[in-house]
């Protein structure tokens, strides 16, 4: 669960606007909790691209191991159209990567920060 001590301690870069005022840039760094070494871009689009129940799901799904698009379909249980819909989004927001084995396309995590997220794998501190 995020809570705000997870995500408190950040480096901030600061830049002058135009009246000289500082302005706090898009460079802020997360330094500790699930988030840390992500900056706010990187943060924000993976957890925008999961906030949807049906891709959480599938990444949930996909945090045990690599799985065919119609092993995905069958635990997810939607229709193929929606999965692979939402499996498109998720790969283009670099959360997930595919590869093609003859007519099958098998998905795996490729997230870092959305590993540590669903709580996969060696947490970097």
């Amino acid at each position: 669960m995020i809570n705000s001590q997870n995500i408190s301690q950040k480096k901030i870069h600061y830049e002058q606007d135009q009246r000289g005022d500082p302005k706090q840039d898009s460079t802020c760094e997360f330094l500790k909790g699930i988030l840390a070494g992500s900056n706010v871009e990187d943060a924000s689009r993976s957890l925008k691209a999961i906030s949807h129940p049906l891709r959480l799901k599938i990444l949930c799904v996909l945090d045990n191991g690599e799985m065919s698009v119609q092993e995905i379909l069958n635990t997810v249980g939607t229709t193929q159209s929606n999965v692979s819909q939402h499996l498109c989004l998720l790969k283009d927001k670099g959360i997930v990567r595919s590869r093609k084995e003859a007519n099958r396309v098998f998905y795996s995590l490729d997230n870092e920060t959305v590993k540590k997220i669903l709580g996969s794998g060696e947490a970097v501190e």
